[in-house]
């Protein structure tokens, strides 16, 4: 093997150039999407304060329950949707599922770590998984209700085909799960007599009012208590205005800031919108102060 040897002075020169041209900067990490969610469910799974404010709400509850099966008089359910005088029925607390008594946050962050949207098939892969996690709270409250004989029913917008995986995700974590005719009232569940709208709890609120006197209701959006005859943000406020009495007392909110009917209540309740164009409305819906 032969060995070229430069003469000095144009080495010099080369080790010159070297050091005097311009380095060409790094390409740029590809940054992640704006993602509208990504707080909402880094709060929910990371922060203290949503762990706080879930067991300050079934604290609460569990601590007005010996009050509430003691006065006969005592009903959560609305005249609208109270079918038979409540006075005599078994006593039953009515509870939402999702985000309410379970905790789906791992599927609400896949969809932000992959750029997704909530779709049915996804959704129901997840219930499927029966993956999901007590919301704290909600367990020693159900538990307490029942160790009193007061029926726990879940009145879910989880399809009624998914009542299977649904209970045994409940059951696993040791939520109390009586017969599931009268204690899952699944989306689809055929009412006699009632005309069900959608994703409306009227129909099945209905049914539970023909067995039980509801002593308390929580959810974790404004449907899970009354129904919204239109879903707009002056609607739903005059609705919450009108039965603010029983905040607290007959009704118990969870909050639920990754998903809910106050979103579409924003963009006219139309999920046809392309994304920006749903985006758009929820920025323009913004209040500022002056200045």
């Amino acid at each position: 093997m032969s060995i070229v040897r430069l003469p000095a002075l144009v080495l010099a020169l080369a080790l010159a150039g070297c050091a005097t041209a311009p380095q060409s900067a790094a390409p740029p990490a590809t940054a992640a999407a704006a993602d509208d969610n990504l707080n909402a469910v880094a709060w929910v799974q990371t922060s203290a304060e949503y762990r706080m404010l879930a067991m300050q709400t079934y604290r609460s509850a569990a601590a007005l329950l010996d009050a509430a099966l003691a006065d006969p008089d005592w009903d959560a359910l609305l005249p609208e949707d109270r079918l038979v005088p409540a006075r005599g029925l078994a006593p039953a607390v009515v509870l939402d599922i999702d985000e309410t008594v379970l905790d789906n946050s791992p599927y609400q962050a896949r969809l932000v770590r992959d750029g997704g949207e909530y779709d049915e098939a996804s959704w129901d892969a997840w219930v499927r998984e029966e993956a999901a996690g007590a919301v704290p709270g909600a367990l020693a409250f159900t538990r307490a209700a029942a160790a009193r004989g007061i029926e726990v029913i879940y009145v879910s917008n989880r399809a009624a085909h998914l009542e299977a995986a649904t209970l045994a995700n409940l059951r696993a974590l040791g939520f109390p799960v009586g017969e599931p005719e009268r204690v899952f009232y699944g989306l689809g569940r055929h009412i006699e007599g009632c005309e069900q709208h959608g994703s409306e709890k009227g129909c099945r609120r209905q049914a539970v009012s023909r067995d039980y006197r509801v002593l308390m209701q929580i959810g974790d959006q404004l449907g899970d208590f009354a129904t919204i005859d239109a879903n707009t943000p002056a609607a739903r406020a005059a609705l919450l205005e009108a039965h603010a009495d029983w905040i607290g007392s007959r009704w118990w909110a969870l909050p639920g800031p990754t998903y809910g009917s106050w979103e579409p209540a924003l963009f006219g309740n139309d999920w046809r919108q392309p994304r920006e164009a749903r985006r758009a409305a929820k920025r323009a819906a913004l209040q500022f102060s002056e200045g």
